[in-house]
């Protein structure tokens, strides 16, 4: 008796706790359940889904090309994001990382992208 009722309370516990598992699984993922996004947030927000999104590369088999190609979309994303500060933010210095970060970034992009038009696709 004391038996079956231990496996019946871990089965419950089992239960219990994995259906928090799966909830939790199945809820969005980061922003989707905000109520009333600031126009911040959905700049935010655009640019991190554009940034996923263009990083989701065909992978080619060459590590220099796949790395070089995933990085430029990563990079784009740092400057939209800094461009979204520049628009909303108030802290100078916040705002003058953001500028920075455009500067290097663009800078970067920019040797990424006669990396790529050298580096073979294969």
């Amino acid at each position: 008796m004391r038996r079956s009722f231990i496996v019946a309370a871990a089965f419950a516990g089992l239960v219990a706790g994995g259906s928090g598992y799966v909830l939790a699984q199945s809820a969005p993922h980061g922003h989707g359940t905000q109520p009333a996004q600031s126009a911040s947030t959905r700049a935010f927000i655009a640019a991190n889904d554009r940034m996923h999104r263009d990083m989701a590369i065909q992978y080619s088999g060459n590590a220099d090309r796949d790395f070089v190609a995933g990085m430029i979309p990563h990079h784009q994303g740092a400057i939209d994001m800094a461009r979204a500060v520049l628009q909303y933010g108030h802290d100078p210095e916040v705002k003058a990382m953001a500028q920075a970060i455009i500067a290097a970034q663009e800078k970067e992009i920019a040797e990424m992208r006669a990396m790529l038009a050298r580096l073979p696709a294969h």
